[in-house]
């Protein structure tokens, strides 16, 4: 039994070690005293919430010392507010309850709630939004978080949103909405919390203090997609860039908080072994990774000049990751590269030479897809690849017309495009999965958009019309025939 001594302010609870489970309760409970006839306080069932207590109980004492009253408090696995259950504050003699049997009970009910949950090698998470955006504007946010996570192995359990004019720059979240996510992934056994948006270094530390959770965000699931899918050395060596570069101001010093952000989601990858906490080795190597990529950089600009003199037109498909890029490149030049319904499914940048019957010849590329704030670490890691962009003479943007945020993702491509200087290369807007839009979407896009090429780049619809407006663009003598 530990027995620890307060002030009529408060007392201090140290250390109480590491949790057995995400969804276990910590197997302690806490009685204490109360010099006055005060009973259970908000600050008490605070504590009971997130230290996961079995069950905290209340003595309040005469001033004589005698006992008086007895009140105790269990957290509820049921879906209600608030999150606990308060027994009636009886005398401290008249008590009739079993702890121990309360507690097994309630073990029992939060185990059957996760029953069927769990799938094997997936990572259960709460995703949460805290943003001055629309309600709705933030679940769309978080359905396409959802698809990072099916992506990336995580298995999206609940979601919490929060619109509020002032972000919490300690903690984003308030000490009531943190209590109430605390209970959400206790309810739902998620030992990951996944922020839509990029959390600073102090709040990254902070939350995983107080929740004793993985605390991660958009920018480290982002990165943990491009460290399972990268294949070239290239590839590698830009995203453990771009992993170091976000670890940098995050390694401030090593302690729990720090443990639970390594490794894993977020960690893993083609630099995970060399991600040390010692700031200077972790300088070290992203100077030896500028250098490599400097290097590599220097060798695609002379492949892009020797390809240059040669005369041969480049146009580069770009476009929202999940776009269809991929297919379309399979489709114009009968290859075979990897095309999957993911987010960043693929990351390499390929290159593929078509030719027409008009004797023409033309170089097909395609490139990794953009998403809505892409990290700046991915921008300027990935400047290699992006660069070569910068050579295409025709833009190839592909758009998911079936999806009904597409707009909006053709706002996130121009406004990369943008950034990366690009904007004023000549670009062909190309509406994919056409076949899957009702007829009034297909009219409200055609009004809106009458430049667009519509096309289905999985059935092989308007690829006629596109391959003629691609060499009318890159060809100036050239005379529409017939395409096959």
């Amino acid at each position: 039994m530990l027995v620890l001594v307060g002030t009529a302010l408060g007392i201090n609870i140290p250390e109480l070690g590491a949790q057995p489970g995400a969804a276990r309760l910590r197997g302690l409970r806490l009685l204490h005293t109360h010099l006055t006839e005060e009973l259970l306080s908000e600050e008490d069932l605070m504590d009971l919430l997130f230290l996961r207590l079995d069950a905290l109980a209340v003595l309040t004492v005469a001033q004589t010392g005698e006992p008086l009253t007895l009140q105790y408090a269990q957290l509820t696995a049921e879906k209600k507010d608030p999150p606990y259950s308060l027994s009636l504050p009886l005398t401290w003699d008249a008590q009739d309850f079993s702890l121990s049997e309360e507690t097994e009970a309630l073990e029992a009910q939060f185990s059957a709630q996760s029953a069927g949950r769990a799938i094997s090698g997936n990572e259960r998470a709460i995703l949460v939004s805290v943003s001055v955006l629309p309600h709705a504007q933030q679940e769309k946010n978080l359905d396409e978080l959802a698809r990072l996570c099916q992506t990336c192995g995580i298995t999206p359990r609940a979601r919490m949103i929060q619109r509020t004019a002032h972000v919490n720059p300690r903690h984003i979240l308030g000490k009531g909405k943190i209590a109430e996510l605390e209970v959400l992934a206790l309810q739902h056994n998620a030992a990951t919390l996944l922020f839509d948006s990029e959390l600073t270094p102090a709040q990254l530390h902070n939350l995983a203090d107080i929740t004793e959770r993985r605390v991660l965000d958009r920018t480290q699931l982002i990165l943990d997609i491009f460290a399972q899918h990268a294949k070239s050395k290239a590839g590698k060596l830009q995203v453990e860039l771009a992993q170091l570069r976000y670890l940098q101001p995050r390694l401030a010093g090593k302690n729990r908080a720090m443990d639970r952000l390594m490794g894993g989601i977020g960690g893993r990858g083609p630099g995970e072994t060399r991600l040390e906490t010692d700031r200077r080795r972790n300088r070290e190597r992203i100077s030896f990774l500028m250098r490599a990529l400097s290097e590599l950089a220097n060798k695609r600009a002379g492949l892009r000049k020797r390809r240059k003199a040669s005369g041969l037109p480049l146009a580069a498909i770009v476009g929202y990751t999940n776009a269809g890029k991929s297919t379309l490149l399979n489709t114009l030049s009968s290859s075979h590269v990897l095309a999957e319904d993911k987010l960043f499914a693929t990351l390499d940048p390929v290159a593929r030479r078509l030719r027409y019957p008009s004797c023409r010849e033309i170089l097909l590329t395609d490139t990794i897809g953009f998403i809505r704030n892409l990290p700046d670490e991915l921008v300027e890691a990935f400047r290699a690849t992006l660069d070569e962009l910068s050579d295409a003479d025709l833009l190839l943007h592909v758009v998911d017309a079936n999806d009904e945020d597409c707009e909006q993702h053709m706002a996130s491509v121009h406004e990369i495009l943008g950034s990366l200087e690009l904007g004023k290369i000549p670009s062909l807007l190309i509406f994919n999965k056409w076949d899957r839009l009702s007829p009034e979407r297909r009219l409200r896009l055609s009004q809106s958009y009458p430049e667009a090429i519509a096309i289905s780049a999985a059935t092989r619809f308007g690829l006629k019309e596109l391959n003629e407006r691609i060499l009318q663009s890159l060809f100036c003598n050239y005379e529409p025939k017939t395409l096959s």
